[in-house]
Protein backbone atom coordinates (compact mmCIF):
# COMPACT_ATOMS: atom_id res chain seq x y z
CA UNK A 1 0.00 0.00 0.00
CA UNK A 2 1.38 3.24 -1.09
CA UNK A 3 0.13 6.69 1.45
CA UNK A 4 0.65 9.99 0.63
CA UNK A 5 0.77 12.71 2.89
CA UNK A 6 -0.12 16.20 1.78
CA UNK A 7 1.21 19.08 4.19
CA UNK A 8 4.54 18.21 5.35
CA UNK A 9 3.93 20.18 8.90
CA UNK A 10 3.31 19.21 12.80
CA UNK A 11 0.41 16.83 11.67
CA UNK A 12 1.75 15.89 8.32
CA UNK A 13 5.44 15.17 9.29
CA UNK A 14 4.62 13.31 12.37
CA UNK A 15 1.61 11.07 10.70
CA UNK A 16 4.59 10.08 8.28
CA UNK A 17 7.20 9.02 11.07
CA UNK A 18 4.21 7.08 12.77
CA UNK A 19 3.30 5.19 9.40
CA UNK A 20 7.26 4.22 9.18
CA UNK A 21 7.04 3.11 12.57
CA UNK A 22 4.48 0.99 12.26
CA UNK A 23 5.12 -0.32 8.83
CA UNK A 24 1.74 0.26 7.57
CA UNK A 25 2.98 1.22 4.06
CA UNK A 26 5.01 0.37 1.69
CA UNK A 27 6.01 3.53 0.35
CA UNK A 28 5.12 7.15 2.12
CA UNK A 29 4.78 9.91 -0.08
CA UNK A 30 4.73 14.07 0.53
CA UNK A 31 3.70 16.58 -1.35
CA UNK A 32 3.62 20.41 0.16
CA UNK A 33 3.27 23.87 -1.62
CA UNK A 34 6.49 24.80 0.30
CA UNK A 35 9.85 23.54 -1.47
CA UNK A 36 12.13 24.05 1.75
CA UNK A 37 9.10 21.89 3.64
CA UNK A 38 9.57 19.20 1.22
CA UNK A 39 13.40 19.19 1.34
CA UNK A 40 13.04 19.12 5.38
CA UNK A 41 10.41 16.20 5.40
CA UNK A 42 12.83 14.70 3.06
CA UNK A 43 15.97 15.34 4.96
CA UNK A 44 14.27 14.15 8.30
CA UNK A 45 13.09 11.11 7.12
CA UNK A 46 9.36 12.00 7.65
CA UNK A 47 8.48 10.70 4.22
CA UNK A 48 10.35 8.54 1.42
CA UNK A 49 9.77 10.61 -1.65
CA UNK A 50 7.62 13.95 -2.84
CA UNK A 51 5.79 14.05 -5.20
CA UNK A 52 3.66 16.64 -7.09
CA UNK A 53 0.01 17.04 -6.49
CA UNK A 54 -1.04 15.38 -9.45
CA UNK A 55 0.84 12.17 -8.40
CA UNK A 56 -0.09 11.71 -5.21
CA UNK A 57 -3.85 12.04 -5.55
CA UNK A 58 -3.26 8.50 -7.11
CA UNK A 59 -1.88 7.04 -3.90
CA UNK A 60 -3.68 4.28 -2.04
CA UNK A 61 -4.60 5.92 0.10
CA UNK A 62 -4.23 10.13 0.72
CA UNK A 63 -3.91 11.90 3.77
CA UNK A 64 -4.75 15.70 3.72
CA UNK A 65 -3.03 17.42 6.43
CA UNK A 66 -3.12 21.38 5.10
CA UNK A 67 -4.98 24.18 6.74
CA UNK A 68 -8.43 23.67 6.15
CA UNK A 69 -8.87 26.54 3.46
CA UNK A 70 -6.24 24.17 1.12
CA UNK A 71 -8.59 20.85 2.14
CA UNK A 72 -11.35 22.15 0.33
CA UNK A 73 -9.40 23.59 -2.51
CA UNK A 74 -7.85 20.63 -2.73
CA UNK A 75 -10.96 18.20 -2.46
CA UNK A 76 -12.88 20.38 -5.41
CA UNK A 77 -9.88 19.74 -7.48
CA UNK A 78 -9.99 15.71 -7.22
CA UNK A 79 -12.05 15.38 -10.30
CA UNK A 80 -12.03 11.05 -10.65
CA UNK A 81 -10.14 8.10 -8.16
CA UNK A 82 -10.75 3.89 -8.27
CA UNK A 83 -12.68 2.84 -6.35
CA UNK A 84 -10.66 1.73 -3.35
CA UNK A 85 -8.87 4.86 -3.63
CA UNK A 86 -9.16 6.72 0.18
CA UNK A 87 -8.74 10.14 0.93
CA UNK A 88 -8.26 11.20 4.75
CA UNK A 89 -8.65 14.83 5.77
CA UNK A 90 -7.59 16.25 8.90
CA UNK A 91 -9.35 19.54 8.96
CA UNK A 92 -10.31 20.98 12.24
CA UNK A 93 -13.59 21.77 11.16
CA UNK A 94 -15.48 19.70 9.06
CA UNK A 95 -18.69 21.42 7.79
CA UNK A 96 -17.24 23.10 5.00
CA UNK A 97 -15.06 20.70 3.93
CA UNK A 98 -17.68 17.79 3.50
CA UNK A 99 -19.87 19.91 1.69
CA UNK A 100 -17.13 20.15 -0.77
CA UNK A 101 -16.55 16.58 -1.54
CA UNK A 102 -17.97 15.80 -4.96
CA UNK A 103 -21.08 13.61 -4.40
CA UNK A 104 -20.01 10.70 -7.16
CA UNK A 105 -16.36 10.39 -4.81
CA UNK A 106 -17.88 10.66 -1.20
CA UNK A 107 -17.61 7.04 -0.82
CA UNK A 108 -14.03 7.70 -1.21
CA UNK A 109 -13.90 10.19 1.43
CA UNK A 110 -13.19 10.18 5.34
CA UNK A 111 -13.22 13.18 7.44
CA UNK A 112 -11.16 12.47 10.49
CA UNK A 113 -10.00 15.20 13.17
CA UNK A 114 -7.08 13.79 15.72
CA UNK A 115 -7.31 15.68 18.81
CA UNK A 116 -3.97 16.53 19.38
CA UNK A 117 -0.76 19.04 18.20
CA UNK A 118 1.28 21.55 20.18
CA UNK A 119 2.01 25.19 19.43
CA UNK A 120 4.86 24.41 17.52
CA UNK A 121 4.75 24.32 13.11
CA UNK A 122 6.50 23.22 10.39
CA UNK A 123 8.35 19.85 9.67
CA UNK A 124 10.86 20.29 12.43
CA UNK A 125 7.84 20.31 14.67
CA UNK A 126 7.02 16.44 14.06
CA UNK A 127 7.39 13.90 15.94
CA UNK A 128 6.69 9.89 15.89
CA UNK A 129 4.28 9.87 19.39
CA UNK A 130 1.93 13.01 18.11
CA UNK A 131 -0.97 10.54 17.97
CA UNK A 132 -0.27 7.85 20.36
CA UNK A 133 -3.52 7.63 23.06
CA UNK A 134 -5.03 10.42 21.56
CA UNK A 135 -8.68 10.76 20.17
CA UNK A 136 -9.56 10.31 16.23
CA UNK A 137 -12.87 11.58 15.33
CA UNK A 138 -14.31 10.19 12.76
CA UNK A 139 -17.37 12.84 11.19
CA UNK A 140 -20.08 11.92 8.94
CA UNK A 141 -18.97 8.35 8.04
CA UNK A 142 -22.35 6.84 7.26
CA UNK A 143 -21.86 8.41 3.74
CA UNK A 144 -18.42 6.91 3.42
CA UNK A 145 -17.63 3.60 1.83
CA UNK A 146 -17.21 0.34 4.51
CA UNK A 147 -13.92 -0.39 2.71
CA UNK A 148 -12.30 3.27 3.21
CA UNK A 149 -14.23 3.25 7.05
CA UNK A 150 -12.33 -0.11 7.93
CA UNK A 151 -9.35 0.84 6.47
CA UNK A 152 -9.20 4.53 8.14
CA UNK A 153 -10.07 2.27 11.39
CA UNK A 154 -7.37 -0.49 10.87
CA UNK A 155 -4.81 2.81 10.50
CA UNK A 156 -6.10 4.33 13.80
CA UNK A 157 -5.42 1.09 15.52
CA UNK A 158 -2.04 0.65 14.45
CA UNK A 159 -1.13 4.05 15.65
CA UNK A 160 -3.26 3.34 19.31
CA UNK A 161 -5.26 5.81 19.12
CA UNK A 162 -9.03 6.18 20.20
CA UNK A 163 -11.81 6.54 17.87
CA UNK A 164 -14.96 8.37 18.70
CA UNK A 165 -18.07 9.05 16.24
CA UNK A 166 -19.66 12.40 15.64
CA UNK A 167 -21.98 14.17 13.12
CA UNK A 168 -20.15 17.32 11.50
CA UNK A 169 -22.45 19.84 13.38
CA UNK A 170 -21.84 18.62 16.87
CA UNK A 171 -18.55 18.41 15.74
CA UNK A 172 -17.50 21.72 14.60
CA UNK A 173 -19.86 23.44 18.07
CA UNK A 174 -17.71 21.06 20.33
CA UNK A 175 -14.45 21.93 19.11
CA UNK A 176 -15.57 26.01 19.16
CA UNK A 177 -15.61 25.58 22.81
CA UNK A 178 -12.62 23.10 23.61
CA UNK A 179 -10.07 24.17 20.70
CA UNK A 180 -10.47 27.12 18.31
CA UNK A 181 -12.04 29.25 21.06
CA UNK A 182 -9.21 28.61 23.45
CA UNK A 183 -7.06 29.83 20.76
CA UNK A 184 -8.67 33.22 20.43
CA UNK A 185 -8.40 33.48 24.22
CA UNK A 186 -4.77 32.82 24.16
CA UNK A 187 -4.18 35.39 21.06
CA UNK A 188 -5.80 37.77 23.34
CA UNK A 189 -3.81 37.22 26.09
CA UNK A 190 -0.61 37.29 24.19
CA UNK A 191 -1.55 40.39 22.40
CA UNK A 192 -3.38 42.64 25.32
CA UNK A 193 0.58 41.49 27.22
CA UNK A 194 2.23 42.81 24.45
CA UNK A 195 0.52 46.24 23.92
CA UNK A 196 1.59 47.30 27.43
CA UNK A 197 4.01 49.61 27.40
CA UNK A 198 6.94 47.17 29.09
CA UNK A 199 5.85 43.61 28.05
CA UNK A 200 9.27 42.11 28.80
CA UNK A 201 8.89 42.93 32.61
CA UNK A 202 5.65 41.87 32.61
CA UNK A 203 6.61 38.18 31.32
CA UNK A 204 10.12 38.04 33.10
CA UNK A 205 7.94 37.26 35.99
CA UNK A 206 5.50 34.99 34.27
CA UNK A 207 5.05 31.64 36.48
CA UNK A 208 2.80 28.33 35.07
CA UNK A 209 -0.20 30.18 34.65
CA UNK A 210 0.47 32.67 32.16
CA UNK A 211 2.73 30.26 29.92
CA UNK A 212 0.08 27.88 30.22
CA UNK A 213 -2.57 30.02 29.35
CA UNK A 214 -0.45 32.03 26.46
CA UNK A 215 1.36 28.58 24.73
CA UNK A 216 -0.56 28.34 22.46
CA UNK A 217 -0.86 31.60 21.02
CA UNK A 218 2.63 31.16 18.94
CA UNK A 219 0.54 28.34 16.78
CA UNK A 220 0.29 29.42 13.22
CA UNK A 221 -1.86 32.32 12.26
CA UNK A 222 -2.24 30.70 9.00
CA UNK A 223 -4.01 27.85 10.22
CA UNK A 224 -5.89 29.11 12.97
CA UNK A 225 -7.73 32.37 11.00
CA UNK A 226 -8.65 29.54 8.33
CA UNK A 227 -10.37 27.84 11.28
CA UNK A 228 -12.21 30.64 12.58
CA UNK A 229 -13.53 31.61 8.61
CA UNK A 230 -14.89 28.42 8.52
CA UNK A 231 -16.50 27.74 11.72
CA UNK A 232 -17.38 31.58 12.13
CA UNK A 233 -20.80 31.02 13.89
CA UNK A 234 -19.85 28.43 16.37
CA UNK A 235 -16.80 29.99 17.20
CA UNK A 236 -18.65 33.51 17.69
CA UNK A 237 -21.07 31.60 20.15
CA UNK A 238 -18.47 30.20 22.47
CA UNK A 239 -16.58 33.73 22.75
CA UNK A 240 -19.85 35.20 23.55
CA UNK A 241 -20.52 32.86 26.21
CA UNK A 242 -17.44 33.13 27.64
CA UNK A 243 -17.74 37.07 27.53
CA UNK A 244 -20.72 36.50 29.76
CA UNK A 245 -19.14 34.64 32.36
CA UNK A 246 -15.96 37.34 32.51
CA UNK A 247 -18.57 40.03 33.15
CA UNK A 248 -20.09 38.24 35.99
CA UNK A 249 -16.30 37.81 37.07
CA UNK A 250 -16.10 41.76 36.84
CA UNK A 251 -19.28 42.78 37.84
CA UNK A 252 -18.68 40.27 41.00
CA UNK A 253 -14.89 42.21 41.85
CA UNK A 254 -16.51 45.87 41.41
CA UNK A 255 -19.21 44.97 44.06
CA UNK A 256 -16.93 43.44 46.60
CA UNK A 257 -19.10 40.34 46.28
CA UNK A 258 -15.82 38.38 46.75
CA UNK A 259 -17.99 35.36 48.42
CA UNK A 260 -20.49 35.04 45.26
CA UNK A 261 -17.03 35.19 43.39
CA UNK A 262 -15.33 32.19 45.30
CA UNK A 263 -18.58 30.09 44.74
CA UNK A 264 -18.67 31.15 41.09
CA UNK A 265 -14.71 29.91 41.20
CA UNK A 266 -15.41 26.58 43.06
CA UNK A 267 -18.53 25.90 40.69
CA UNK A 268 -15.39 25.91 37.61
CA UNK A 269 -13.80 23.68 39.61
CA UNK A 270 -16.39 20.66 39.05
CA UNK A 271 -15.17 20.97 35.18
CA UNK A 272 -12.35 18.67 37.01
CA UNK A 273 -14.71 16.20 37.80
CA UNK A 274 -15.38 15.41 34.10
CA UNK A 275 -12.15 15.63 32.53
Amino acid sequence: MKIGIIGLGLMGGSLGLALKEKRIASMIAGSDINEFHRRQALYLGLVDECLDMEEIIQCDVVFICTPVNAIVDIIKNIKSLKANQTIIDFGGTKREIIKAIPKKLRKNFISLHPMCGTENFGPKAAFKDLYKNQIMIFVDIINSGEYQIDLAKNICIQLEMNIIKMDSKSHDRHTAFISHMPHILSYALANMVLKQENPQDIVSIAGGGFKSMSRISKSSGVMWSAVAKQNKSEILKSIELFEDELNIAKTLIQKDDFEKLREWMNNANKLREII
